[in-house]
């Protein structure tokens, strides 16, 4: 069989009667974790843009918005609902040979599960599978195509149709269709996330997102669609080159969850400054260290988060989109406050006199050790000088988060209450605690309509 062939098989056949009991829960989890995303990213003026563009142009009410609480086609509600999720860079993270946000795609499962008067059973499968291929595809390609320089919204264009389309209820043959369609127009470069960064850097992979829900709609109405888009003659494994492991991509399916080996993000960055910020925090708190007192802080990293995160835009962030993907900024910020949280990349801290005081001391150093120990390791060495000459050095493998060290329920909760506290009481953030952990008894319109603020 194709390579689509066999990753449509699994997925139509996949039943809510055969995950196992951690599973189910491990879902709610990044549900839950995602939903709280999204109320942060209700603020955010991206977001505030497409949901009014689509707000004006109207159409039938098939699925709710995100907090906003009105209704719109399934396919434009998957892009607000998978931008505001994202809008923040504070959802989950997966990264092996290339790195994903497989809950980008929790939206399309909860627009078309809505549209279709699902069962919230139905939309659990549906968001499995989401995880399942979107980290699955992030270790097919050796190396990775954010190493061949495009971005990882490339391969969310083969997940989205899979997920949209189960909910739809597709065959086999529909769903290879689905697959053909969405992964012959959605190849994204890399620049999003390349030098000075714009809006774009969080819309690229929910574009791919709501795409992929029109795609499996397309092949429910009979629309067909290159079977062989793997490996076929220009399909993804010609074009991109060598080298690929295809068991990776659909060996040993049904045998485990690839959702038990995702990570959460304990701070709203780029996942590769996670470890640094940790080990950076853990010198300053231990070592009672002060912003003022830094005379040098030098970060010994893999190569490729040099090149992403200390480039020289990096220095002189203008947006919260390229700030939170500076490491210079992130620790500085984190050097003046103890802390990094959504409001560090605010208006006002990115004009905060103090960071800018020490951004110009922080920098990078690549490790030829440190590359080969990842991604099993994202290992940070953190080396604080001060004025008075004094050196203070930490350590760390893998930052918090990371399933070797999972972020508790309580995590969760001060995670989700801090992006949410400004929508709701504290009696509606419990009962929506409470929804999302017991949501395999409701339909997923009900379930959407507790989510209006």
């Amino acid at each position: 069989m194709t390579i689509s062939r066999q990753i449509s098989e699994f997925a139509t056949q996949l039943k809510y009667q055969d995950l196992p009991e951690n599973v189910v829960h491990e879902v709610k989890r990044y549900l839950y974790d995602s939903v709280g995303c999204a109320y942060g990213g209700y603020h955010t003026k991206d977001v505030k843009i497409i949901h009014d563009l689509y707000k004006d142009m109207g159409g039938k009410e098939e699925a709710t918005v995100i907090g906003f609480g009105n209704k719109m086609p399934a396919v434009n509600a998957t892009l607000v609902n998978s931008l505001m999720v994202r809008a923040l860079d504070y959802n989950d993270i997966y990264w092996k040979e290339d790195p994903s946000h497989p809950s980008d795609i929790i939206p399309a499962a909860l627009s078309v599960g809505e549209m279709r008067d699902c069962s919230m059973e139905e939309v659990i499968v549906a968001i499995v599978l989401a995880y399942e291929f979107e980290q699955r595809i992030c270790e097919f390609a050796v190396p990775g195509v954010r190493e061949r320089k495009w971005h990882h919204a490339t391969l969310t264009q083969f997940v989205s149709p899979i997920v949209a389309g189960k909910l739809l209820g597709l065959s086999v043959e529909q769903m290879v269709n689905a697959i053909g369609i969405n992964g012959s127009h959605n190849h994204t470069i890399g620049c999003p996330t390349a030098g000075k960064l714009t809006m774009m850097k969080n819309t690229v992979d929910p574009m791919a997102v709501q795409s992929g829900v029109f795609a499996a709609l397309m092949a429910e109405k009979g629309f067909s669609g290159t079977e062989a888009v793997f490996e076929g003659k220009e399909g993804l494994m010609d074009v991109y080159g060598p080298d690929w492991d295809l068991d990776k991509l659909v060996g040993g399916l049904g045998e485990k969850y690839k959702i038990l080996e995702c990570s959460m993000k304990a701070f709203p960055t780029e996942a590769l400054s996670h470890t640094h910020l940790s080990t950076t925090l853990k010198a300053m708190r231990e070592n009672n260290l002060s912003y003022d007192m830094i005379e040098e802080v030098k970060v010994t990293t893999i190569a490729r988060a040099c090149d992403i995160l200390f480039d020289s835009h990096k220095y002189r962030p203008e947006s919260r989109e390229t700030a939170d993907h500076s490491l210079p900024y992130c620790l500085a910020a984190a050097i003046v406050d103890g802390k990094i949280t959504t409001d560090s990349f605010s208006d006002e801290k990115l004009k905060d006199e103090r960071i800018w005081s020490v951004i110009d001391k922080v920098k990078g150093e690549p490790s030829q050790e440190f590359e080969e120990m990842f991604p099993a390791k994202q290992p940070s060495r953190v080396t604080i000088t001060t004025k008075d000459g004094q050196s203070f050095s930490e350590y760390l493998e893998y930052p918090k988060g990371d399933p070797r060290e999972p972020m508790s329920m309580e995590d969760l909760r001060v995670k989700f209450d801090s992006l949410s506290s400004s929508l709701f009481s504290e009696e509606r953030l419990e009962k929506l605690h409470q929804v999302i952990f017991s949501c395999e008894g409701m339909r997923a319109r009900d379930f959407m309509a507790e989510l209006v603020v």
